[in-house]
């Protein structure tokens, strides 16, 4: 039997292998498939559904800030990549060309889209006019393609799904704000939905996108002290809008680009996730994004089983009917504690055992997959106390990932001292940059670290650049990444 069809029976500690550690717990918790196309995963069912409540919380905040969803082509001539230079470069590596259909040759070569900036540069040409067409608010949710050469499921993956939000404003103010209203709604989105904490930050300039004015971030750090970029809004001027006319008349009637946006998330906030929150039992779910919020075990000998299953099912629609996503597992062919060690396995928030003793007593054990406490209610209290230690686990995996966040951030004074701190911990360090690349380019060749973000709000400002000394123009947040 090939490894892919073996059942993983063991999850590597992460402290021994935290690469090893995160595959096993993706195949075991049955997440994912491997494709037959290199770096191309299948979501299976449970991993589409964590995509899935991740993609409905998005959606309705970016509705409720104005913006509509629309779809564009997956296929880009190539002539559009050829109109914004920067764009171009910083893209050509990684774009997958279709040259051939029908048996034809194609008179211009089409890319797989990597991103639709330039697509929708285009289409924007035709649709704004006047002022009045402003502020132009999409959306697109949408796989993209980039040829990755070393891939990582969920992470970093051939193909991917994302959502790419694109807008045109009449000027340079209303593009900013724009910019930064997304980015404090991923933000938001992180903290209060994911339970990850991030850091907020500007994008230096070797590390913003392509054709961009200015890019920010928020950085997340997974539990082996490295960042996964969890997020980021691009304010791009009018680069694109001068490369594909995007002209407007203005309310002196005179001709004038419009300044853009585009800003995006992607299903790298999987992996994040479960490398943020998970531990050596496997995955650790947010409530708010988990599948299944609450499984319900029912506890006993076959000759109360019926009236146990009958109470339990019950407590199941209450549940259900308060919105819970609920899930009873009364099978008869697995004990209790195999089913315990599978649904803790799998990262089920809430464990909900129910036995004779219980029905008895009027009562029902809730068990947190976070703590593995076991709290017992009465069964008139039962909805309420599910909901409230929903809330609970939430706020516990917050403060757990900001702690151990805190505990692997560092501020440092040289590269000596970063490097000295790679080489016995793990995590971000603040430092002083003079803003050359030079020095940027240095500190990534001795430590494999790069700049994430320079912080909004650091926890202290550094006043000399970590690599050559001198004064330093911004505090920038260092760390290796995926």
């Amino acid at each position: 039997m090939s490894n892919d069809k073996q059942f993983v029976k063991e999850i590597t500690p992460q402290g021994e292998d935290f690469s090893r550690w995160y595959i096993d717990v993706i195949k075991k918790a049955d997440l994912m498939s491997y494709s037959p196309v290199r770096g191309c995963i299948v979501f299976k069912p449970d991993g589409y559904e964590i995509w899935e409540n991740i993609q409905r919380e998005l959606d309705s905040k970016f509705k409720e800030t104005g913006h509509r969803n629309a779809y564009f082509p997956l296929f880009i001539p190539e002539s559009f990549f050829q109109k914004e230079k920067e764009h171009v470069e910083g893209f050509n590596p990684e774009l997958p060309w279709v040259t051939e259909a029908g048996g034809e040759k194609l008179e211009e070569r089409l890319a797989i889209r990597p991103t639709s900036e330039t697509m929708i540069g285009h289409m924007y040409s035709e649709w704004i006019n006047s002022y009045r067409d402003l502020p132009l608010l999409i959306n697109q949710w949408a796989n993209v393609v980039r040829w990755e050469k070393r891939t990582l499921p969920f992470l970093r993956t051939t193909e991917f799904l994302w959502q790419e939000g694109h807008t045109a404003h009449e000027d340079e103010q209303d593009a900013r704000r724009e910019t930064m209203q997304m980015l404090e709604v991923y933000r938001q989105f992180a903290e209060d939905f994911l339970a990850i904490p991030v850091i907020v930050g500007q994008k230096t300039p070797s590390e913003k996108f392509a054709g961009a004015i200015d890019t920010f971030s928020i950085e997340a750090m997974m539990k082996d002290g490295k960042a996964v970029q969890a997020g980021t809004s691009h304010y791009l001027g009018t680069n694109f809008a001068v490369a594909f006319d995007i002209k407007f008349l203005d309310r002196e009637n005179q001709h004038q680009f419009a300044h853009t946006t585009s800003w995006g998330v992607s299903t790298r906030l999987i992996g994040a996730l479960i490398m943020v929150h998970g531990d050596d039992r496997g995955l650790a779910l947010p409530p708010k994004v988990a599948p299944t919020q609450v499984i319900m075990i029912p506890i006993g000998p076959p000759k109360t089983r019926e009236q146990v299953i009958g109470r339990v099912d019950e407590l199941y629609a209450e549940l259900k009917k308060a919105g819970v996503r609920v899930k009873v597992d009364d099978r008869a062919d697995q004990s209790p504690g195999w089913k315990f060690n599978e649904y803790e396995m799998r990262g089920v928030p809430i464990r909900v055992e129910l036995g004779p003793r219980d029905m008895e007593n009027g009562q029902v054990v809730l068990v947190s997959r976070v703590s593995g406490e076991k709290k017992i209610v009465q069964q008139a209290d039962f909805v309420q106390e599910v909901q409230n230690l929903l809330a609970e686990i939430h706020q516990q995996m917050y403060d757990k990932a900001k702690q151990f966040r805190d505990e692997h951030y560092i501020a440092v004074d040289s590269i000596e001292e970063f490097k000295t701190f790679l080489e016995t911990k793990r995590g971000f360090a603040l430092a002083g940059w003079c803003g050359s690349n030079a020095c940027e380019e240095h500190v990534k060749q001795e430590t494999g670290a790069t700049s994430r973000n320079i912080p909004f709000t650091p926890s202290e400002t550094k006043s000399t650049c970590l690599v050559c000394g001198e004064a330093a123009k911004h505090t920038v947040v260092f760390g290796r990444s995926y």
